[in-house]
């Protein structure tokens, strides 16, 4: 059963994850609005691809505003049937230069929305897409090294990975403003009964990512390597993340929807798991498996609460709705360097070297 109600508001639509879940919501025969200010690198090419794929407006509204802006939030939800809160700033980096932006932006912004909600005489269900980073570095989780990643001393944390009863720790303004934004999600929930769902997600990869070297770091990886250019490394390349491909990820999200009425006023973690975890070493070997090369690799310090182990437990959101990822790591990587190449063209495969930059097809830590 479907649990989406039209028009689906997605504010931060032209990201890569919004675009994902029109595309599908749209041709899954829905109406969809998107909001978002265009203002990151790669959106306005990824809504050009969803208009072109779903050229009737009727379908499909786009609505160019920024969630700091009340008014334009309030007129974007007003009439909507169900809201996926997407926009954000994404970046530790960029909070730490400008952390009353990302306040504005995560925490204000966010507000915004849920106040606009709040003036609804039937608010619709809300999706807000949180992070794992509210739970800070986990200096508390007590690691070793073993081969070459790093993996809890706590046999159970190593067999199942972090679950919602991990304390909260804010750390950096970034973990601050998302954090303080989930608990007001949560909060309106709990208050004025507002249905509302929270997923605090670890590594979403996917088509129409555009990584960098603050955020999306597995596209970062996967650009890197098929343009050929160096990338830096921040801690020992050890540290263990669960990874999610997109399309699970919006698998999810239905199934949040169709079960919003028994699983609602509360927070999911939500990631690949422990069956889908990966090393920033690991994945360099996996691209050298899958392509044929691997950038030149240069190490610097770890960043502000970089975690050195994060895994999702999310069997309280499989048990909740019976959802679990399809996706294995090396089959989303491959579906994402095939995405790439189909963007990038002949630029990406068979380049000669530019510049000072010298190349291996050599694997690391296998």
């Amino acid at each position: 059963m479907s649990g989406w109600n039209d028009p689906v508001l997605i504010t931060g639509g032209a990201g890569f994850i919004g675009v994902n879940l029109a595309d599908r919501l749209l041709g899954e025969g829905h109406a969809v609005v998107v909001l978002d200010n265009l203002s990151r690198a790669g959106v306005v090419e990824n809504l050009a691809w969803l208009q072109a794929r779903h050229p009737h407006p009727q379908a499909l509204e786009v609505i160019q505003g920024d969630v700091r802006d009340a008014r334009v939030v309030r007129a974007a939800v007003d009439g909507c049937g169900a809201v996926v809160h997407l926009a954000a700033q994404v970046a530790v980096t960029t909070s730490l230069v400008d952390p009353i932006g990302d306040f504005d932006v995560n925490a204000r912004g966010t507000l915004n929305l849920l106040e606009a909600l709040r003036a609804q005489s039937q608010p619709p269900p809300l999706l807000y897409t949180s992070t794992n980073k509210v739970y800070g570095p986990l200096d508390h989780v007590t690691v070793s090294c073993v081969g070459s990643r790093w993996a809890p001393d706590d046999l159970r944390l190593r067999r199942v990975g972090i679950d919602e009863s991990q304390p909260l720790d804010f750390h950096s303004p970034y973990g601050c403003s998302k954090g303080a934004a989930d608990q007001y999600v949560l909060d309106y929930a709990r208050v004025y009964d507002l249905p509302a769902i929270v997923f605090r997600m670890s590594c979403i990869y996917g088509n129409h990512q555009c990584g960098n070297a603050d955020q999306g770091w597995i596209a970062h990886f996967v650009r890197s390597a098929l343009e050929r250019r160096p990338l830096v490394v921040y801690g020992d390349g050890k540290q263990v993340r669960d990874t999610l491909f997109v399309d699970d990820l919006v698998d999810a999200m239905s199934a949040a929807f169709a079960q919003m009425s028994t699983i609602g006023g509360r927070a999911y973690n939500i990631g690949g798991g422990v069956e889908h975890t990966l090393t920033l070493l690991e994945l360099l070997d996996l691209l050298g498996e899958l392509e044929g090369v691997r950038p030149e690799v240069t190490f610097a310090p770890w960043r502000p609460a970089d975690q050195r182990y994060y895994v999702s437990d999310t069997r309280k959101f499989q048990k909740a709705t019976g959802w679990a990822p399809r996706i294995g790591v090396k089959e989303g990587v491959a579906r994402l360097c095939q995405a790439f190449h189909a963007t990038l063209g002949g630029a990406s495969r068979g380049a000669e070297p530019r510049g000072d930059h010298r190349w291996t097809a050599a694997r690391i830590g296998s």
